[in-house]
């Protein structure tokens, strides 16, 4: 039993490494180090990631208004219209699609959803 788990885990590297040779993995990491190194693309970040917080503070107590909304959406809308952040929004959806592609093949012969249900109990 230990062999075949053994080989399982082999192949499971074999298939990390193999996709990280892929052009789509290859692409998403230098996009990802792009907005990484992207100044305003870090300020852009921070400046949604601090209005989510205030919305969700704001939520929580009550005081959520559409103000708040319209300023998270316009922030994000603006981060998302980077064109750094745009390449890798697109090289991440590329990959994801990828994955989902290699996920249903292994899935397929298991008949079971491997990335998203394996380690499930008794679902419906």
């Amino acid at each position: 039993m230990s062999t075949n788990v053994s080989r399982l885990e082999d192949l499971g590297r074999e298939l990390g490494e193999a996709i990280a040779e892929t052009p789509a993995y290859e692409r998403f990491e230098e996009a990802k180090a792009a907005v990484e190194h992207d100044d305003e693309a870090q300020a852009k970040i921070r400046e949604v990631e601090r209005l989510r917080d205030e919305f969700v503070a704001a939520r929580e107590t009550g005081e959520a208004t559409q103000d708040h909304v319209g300023e998270l959406q316009r922030a994000q809308n603006e981060l998302h219209g980077m064109p750094v952040m745009e390449e890798y929004l697109n090289a991440q959806e590329a990959l994801q699609n990828q994955l989902e592609a290699v996920n249903r093949a292994i899935s397929e012969p298991l008949a079971v959803d491997f990335g998203g249900e394996a380690g499930g109990c008794c679902q419906d």
